[in-house]
């Protein structure tokens, strides 16, 4: 007898489907990249880089990213930049944006990995709580700013590096601070990356017909640093519990650079991959009506729009 899984469960065996790969080239690429000195980022900008496309490190920390970039010199014969910016300040994300408008005349490649987890509400300097600003209204704003410059170089690809952790709880269009319900890090986490999905399922109607995709994707279970701002008890449990029970990020750069150069995706816009499986996200994430007013939200709260 054959057992049909509900749609909203597919995630579950989805996590052991055998990964694709690619071998396609992208050399004369330009990559930019966020959240790149450790963890998926780190696995993905090293696939990346050794498939031929010349990166940009968008990174808070200037030592770490000089350390990644040798890591890189020494494996790949292409150049490698740095620039500069804290998620947690949008200002700096403004910046960033400017500095790559300005040296880099083409942007074929941008991929949003960096992320954070919370355990606690915190409120950045800007006023939004921290995930929310880091997961999702940073990226957002660094994509906004970039997207002229990604349409004149198409084809190109955006990739978010989104979670099933979006599962864990919607979003409160109303609430984006937590300031009127008790705050849990799973739902500040969940609440962020739905954010996220349900302006990339904007951002696709957006660029149709510009030979621009964007696409969101769950890396896997893997080791990453996401929750190491977090106290002691937390590193503890997950240094010790947590991570025996996942895998190397590599399989994560496999997965990006799948999404990032495979050629039969040349089209593929508007989804959400497990690694490299279409799946279907949480019911609350493909709420469209929800996700114009959040895009509408996002604009505002960003700056690029005043009403």
């Amino acid at each position: 007898m054959i057992i049909k899984i509900p749609d909203r469960l597919q995630f579950i065996p989805n996590m052991w489907a055998a990964q694709r790969e690619s071998d396609a080239s992208l050399h004369g690429k330009l990559c930019v990249i966020s959240g790149a000195t450790s963890g998926v980022g780190l696995a993905s900008v090293k696939k990346i880089a050794a498939g031929g496309a010349d990166i940009v490190l968008v990174a808070r920390n200037l030592q770490k990213a000089e350390n990644v970039r040798d890591i890189i010199a020494s494996e790949s014969k292409v150049n490698i930049d740095i620039v500069i910016a804290d998620f947690i300040n949008l200002d700096s994300v403004r910046s960033t944006a400017r500095v790559i408008l300005k040296k880099y005349p083409e942007i074929h490649l941008l991929i949003n990995s960096a992320g954070v987890f919370s355990t606690k509400k915190i409120i950045t300097p800007g006023g939004f709580e921290l995930s929310f600003c880091v997961n999702h209204l940073a990226p957002f704003l660094l994509t906004r700013l970039l997207l002229d410059r990604i349409i004149e170089s198409a084809p190109a690809r955006i990739i978010q590096v989104n979670s099933q952790g979006h599962r864990f709880g919607g979003f409160e269009i109303s609430d984006v601070n937590f300031e009127h319900r008790f705050y849990n890090g799973y739902w500040g986490y969940g609440a962020s990356k739905t954010a996220q999905l349900l302006t990339i399922w904007e951002l696709a109607d957006r660029l149709n017909g510009t030979r621009v995709t964007v696409n969101a994707m769950h890396p896997g279970g893997v080791k990453t640093n996401l929750g190491n701002n977090n106290g002691p008890l937390y590193r503890w449990f997950s240094r010790y519990i947590i991570s025996a029970l996942l895998k190397d990020p590599e399989m994560s750069g496999s997965a990006v650079y799948f999404l990032a150069a495979a050629s039969e995706l040349s089209n593929v816009s508007g989804r959400y991959f497990n690694r490299t499986v279409d799946e279907k996200p949480a019911p609350h994430a493909m709420n469209r009506e929800l996700g114009r007013a959040v895009w509408k939200l996002s604009e505002i709260l960003v700056g690029l729009t005043t009403s």
